[in-house]
């Protein structure tokens, strides 16, 4: 059976830059400000925020939402009692099959607390609940107007249970992510002000500003442009340049991050810095414990970054910014605008395999960022299969099918029963597992199986026509269908519903190959209800191999041939409704060794087995 799959052709072109789709797009926009010290003695910061506020919508706001993510940190919240209760939780955020979070004493826990909050110089009525601050406006604010607010807040690092946290199991001493109060986002759904309870995030584009005092012996990375490196030195100063470092004990680093929705830091006193110029991209910047047992592993790991720079702005489009940075720390694998944490002590494939899906994360959160609080597979998924497509090519993997492995968790899922729609909430799965598989599998099966529908030229096509059109408009599921049919002219409707709006699945089967006059009659089954184009491949006992395609009627239209050495012969469109289908080929049953079904196994098929049939 082996020597019948054909290998998976992967096709990259490139495609001209065109307008967006939607005339009628809006989003609102944020522009920070924030001043904040670090005290590395007790993990505990005060800061103030001045955040101007422009509300594209047409709608006039009465209230505001911000996210206090810290406050998760702490036992009897929301993320405590969702920890306690699912069946499968997170391993890194229990001990000894208990919640870490219901044990933090309270100079452990984190927290974010608002003292003081103004509109415009006036003073406001707000309340926390738990992760989320409400906020009263004392007037609204106008369609079309812009409002500024001056908060004053004090915040304490958590120690390191999930993402966020001080004193990692690595011994990174700061991860500052999801760290400071946070405007949330307001499209034509209205407040995305979703409780952190598991994961995933949604946020407001706009421009930052932070200077950060810390104690002088940190060195600190993360989002932004350092805007003073002739003051703080720490290898982020040019080559010959005096640095004047500032008097005291502390250092003021000031940071700028120009359109982007998150801002993360790490600091620690024995990061290793190092940086690395992308040739007609950004400079790249590392930094990682100094520990002899890392040093190799991330120096090696430097080219083969510059190396992923490279394809995801070939095969996705072009890195808007002028650097990235990879930064040891949390507690796996974390995407953030301009920079990722990860943690550092790994096997070098796992430390470039990480590093690779964290940097696409670039692309599909931080540039087009849909919200993957909702359509978490977009995001997860997307990432998914563009990394693994990076990976088999920069690491020589050399697999004719690269996202195998996506197939295969896929299948696990359907066959343990606890499979949920894509559209379920992230935070709303029954347990961890469905919700990885759907977001992470199912989401690259979503992409690696268009490729089967309307071609891998037309897939690519169109992930770069859905880059160009949709970068920094958070785009929804509909746009990805709409441009794959724009690009392929193929309606692609009934695949965005089955896939992800339903748990049908895809069986197709040779029920039986019989001989007719001197000809051969194929038929076949649909046992799943998805429904599916189909290519049939018929293997000769003279070593020949010709390609049936039947496509699906509801597309109205059809993919070029995927096997261009090989005859392929467009056989009636298959209408969903009939369960079965025959079709004949031209030659005896003696001349016929094998038929099968999708020979490219980028069919998300449920039986293999079923799928092929052999002369005995």
């Amino acid at each position: 059976m082996k020597k019948l799959i054909l290998p998976l052709l992967i096709l990259l072109f490139t495609t001209s830059s065109v307008i967006s789709q939607n005339t009628n797009y809006w989003q609102q926009h944020v522009d920070y400000s924030m001043d904040v010290a670090m005290d590395v003695e007790t993990y505990q910061y005060t800061g103030t925020q001045k955040l101007v506020y422009t509300n594209n919508s047409t709608d006039d706001l009465n209230r505001v939402y911000y996210h206090l993510y810290f406050n998760a940190f702490q036992p009897g919240s929301e993320m405590d009692s969702r920890l306690q209760d699912i069946e499968d939780p997170d391993g890194r955020m229990m001990e000894d099959k208990k919640s870490r979070i219901a044990s933090l004493a309270p100079n452990e826990i984190g927290f974010l607390k608002v003292k003081s909050l103004k509109q415009d110089g006036k003073a406001l009525t707000f309340k926390e609940e738990g992760t989320v601050l409400v906020v009263e406006l004392n007037t609204p604010i106008p369609a079309g107007g812009k409002v500024t607010f001056d908060m004053e807040f004090d915040g304490q690092v958590p120690l390191q249970v999930r993402r966020s946290g001080r004193n990692s199991s690595e011994g990174v001493a700061l991860s500052m992510s999801q760290w400071y109060p946070k405007m949330a986002e307001y499209d034509f759904e209205g407040w995305h002000a979703d409780p952190y309870i598991a994961r995933e995030f949604h946020g407001v584009w706009g421009d930052f500003d932070v200077k950060l005092t810390i104690d002088k012996n940190y060195t600190v990375g993360g989002t932004g442009y350092l805007q003073n490196p002739q003051e703080i030195g720490h290898g982020y100063e040019a080559p010959g340049t005096k640095v004047k470092k500032q008097k005291g004990k502390t250092l003021t680093w000031h940071f700028k991050a120009p359109m982007v929705h998150d801002f993360m830091w790490a600091a620690d006193p024995e990061y290793v810095h190092d940086t690395l110029q992308v040739e007609n991209g950004p400079m790249l910047h590392f930094l990682y414990k100094k520990d002899p047992k890392l040093a190799e592993n991330w120096k090696n790991l430097q080219p083969k970054t510059a190396e992923m720079m490279k394809f995801f702005s070939t095969n996705v489009g072009k890195y808007p910014y002028d650097q990235y940075s990879v930064i040891q720390g949390g507690d796996g694998g974390m995407e953030y605008a301009m920079a990722t944490l990860i943690t550092g002590d790994r096997k070098f494939g796992s430390l470039v395999g990480v590093t690779a899906h964290e940097l696409a994360h670039s692309w599909f959160q931080h540039i087009l960022a849909t919200n993957e609080v909702k359509h978490e597979w977009m995001d997860e998924g997307f990432t998914t299969f563009i990394s693994t497509l990076c990976m088999n090519e920069i690491m020589n993997q050399g697999k004719n099918n690269p996202f195998e492995n996506s197939y295969n968790g896929y299948y696990h899922l359907v066959k343990s029963g606890k499979e949920q729609p894509q559209t379920t909430h992230a935070d709303r799965y029954a347990e961890n597992m469905p919700y990885s598989v759907a977001a992470y599998s199912k989401g690259s099966i979503f992409l690696s199986q268009l490729g089967y529908v309307i071609g891998q030229d037309k897939l690519m096509e169109t992930l770069k026509k859905y880059y160009q059109d949709f970068k920094f408009k958070h785009p929804v599921p509909n746009d990805i269908k709409r441009t794959a049919e724009k690009v392929s002219g193929i309606e692609l409707d009934w695949y965005l519903m089955d896939w992800t709006q339903t748990t049908n699945t895809i069986d197709y089967s040779i029920s039986e190959v019989t001989e007719d006059a001197n000809t051969t009659k194929i038929s076949l089954e649909r046992i799943g209800l998805m429904p599916m184009p189909v290519d049939v491949l018929v293997a000769y006992e003279d070593g020949t191999q010709e390609i049936f395609y039947a496509p699906l009627r509801m597309m109205r239209g059809e993919k070029e041939n995927p096997y261009p050495n090989l005859k392929r012969t467009v056989i009636d469109d298959w209408a969903w409704a009939n369960p079965t289908y025959t079709f004949t080929v031209n030659k005896p049953l003696s001349a016929i060794k094998a038929v099968v079904i999708d020979p490219s196994q980028l069919m998300a098929d449920i039986n293999a087995e079923n799928n092929v049939w052999q002369k005995q």
